[in-house]
């Protein structure tokens, strides 16, 4: 799978990004009834019913025993109920906000694992070709010894070279197996192979630090501040009263006939300097946290941002004086040091040593290639436009 295609799959199927959007759908739907009015109540009583005297235990003998049915329905205020509204809406933002941070996770951990084994693929070709050149070299080896131009103990030396190859080659498959089962663990793909090649290594500095106040982290806080502020509503919309409206039929003897009762209760928040008021200050406490806390967020952001990005200035100044000076330095001398031993002026482990260290250095600039492109790629999917 190409580089586009994992990320896209990863964010497509990842469990953990599939229950971020139930969660999202639960708050949805918890907030179609969070504004509404609560369950009206039905009341059945039995009143008057009389158990000393004569007419003890009686349904009949005592005119005042009434059967009553009623119902009740409560009217919160439109104020606690407009917050109850907005309260739902900042629960729907704070379970948005964590899905498209999520999704960020898994996009950018996805993208590393890609790059990580591309990167570790191609470093493992290039010491299966440094094995292969052994292999020639050994021929060579033989050959001298046949006509008598190398010493015996000089054949060995090409198999602990390959030996010491081996050793390094063995490491860096076990980077590619680990890449791979990351890569399986966010796309589904059991042991994916990769085709095409890595995006552009392009920071667009300027965009990244005017993006920041729209990335799914300071949206989380964002959601939080919304969710604090409705909370505070909802807390000082506890002073005003609710009400309720209840009705009710009862009946009586036959002789006096039925009757029907209409009342209205009002609550009497009297008491609110020890009861509603101290909520609200603690409401109003922790939407003043919550907008420090948005803040502190931002700052830190913009702070890692300038790490990240150094940290990618100086891995780019490696990569470059790894291709243009470490990489060129160490074929020289590998094809200087094979020169000499050519013309047997150099013993054949000097030779072998140049080698293996033109090797090693074309394998380490793969390795600050790839510590560049993982820069790139966390950059541009932690806090560039790449957003879920």
């Amino acid at each position: 799978m190409t580089f586009e295609e994992a990320v896209t799959r990863a964010v497509e199927d990842a469990p953990s990004v599939r229950a971020s959007e139930a969660k999202v759908q639960a708050s949805q739907s918890a907030a179609i009834a969070a504004d509404q009015l609560p369950d009206p109540t039905i009341n059945v009583a039995l009143e008057n019913y009389p158990i000393s005297g004569p007419p003890a235990f009686s349904f009949t003998r005592e005119g005042m025993t009434m059967e009553r049915i009623g119902v009740e329905q409560a009217f919160p205020n439109p104020a606690k109920r407009r917050a109850r509204a907005q309260r739902a809406q900042a629960d729907i933002g704070l379970a948005e906000a964590g899905q498209a941070a999520e999704a960020q996770s898994v996009q950018v951990q996805t993208a590393l694992a890609w790059i990580d084994l591309y990167y570790a693929e191609r470093r493992l070709g290039q010491l299966d070709r440094l094995i292969e050149s052994l292999d020639d070299l050994q021929s060579t080896v033989s050959a001298r010894l046949a006509s008598g131009s190398a010493r015996p103990s000089q054949a060995l030396e090409p198999s602990q070279l390959r030996a010491q190859v081996n050793d390094r080659r063995s490491a860096l498959a076990a980077e590619v197996a680990k890449a791979k089962a990351r890569l399986a663990r966010f796309t589904g793909v059991p042991n994916p192979e990769l085709a095409g090649e890595p995006p552009a290594l392009t920071v667009d500095r300027q965009a990244l630090f005017a993006g920041i106040e729209s990335l799914p982290r300071v949206r989380l806080y964002d959601a939080g501040v919304r969710s604090a502020e409705a909370e505070s509503a909802l807390a000082r919309a506890e002073k005003r009263p609710d009400w309720r409206v209840n009705a009710s039929y009862g009946r009586r003897d036959p002789a006096y006939g039925g009757m029907v009762s209409v009342g209205v209760s009002v609550d009497l928040p009297l008491f609110a300097r020890k009861r509603q008021d101290p909520l609200i200050a603690a409401r109003a406490s922790e939407e003043t946290e919550a907008l420090f806390a948005r803040d502190a967020t931002i700052r830190q952001v913009r702070a890692e941002l300038e790490a990240d990005l150094a940290e990618y200035d100086m891995h780019v100044q490696q990569l470059e004086n790894a291709r243009s000076t470490l990489v060129p330095l160490a074929k020289r001398r590998a094809e200087l040091d094979m020169a000499s031993y050519a013309a047997g002026r150099l013993d054949l482990g000097s030779a072998l040593l140049s080698t293996l260290a033109l090797a090693e250095a074309e394998v380490e600039a793969l390795a600050r290639e790839a510590d560049v492109a993982r820069d790139v790629i966390r950059i541009n999917y932690t806090y560039g436009r790449v957003q879920p």
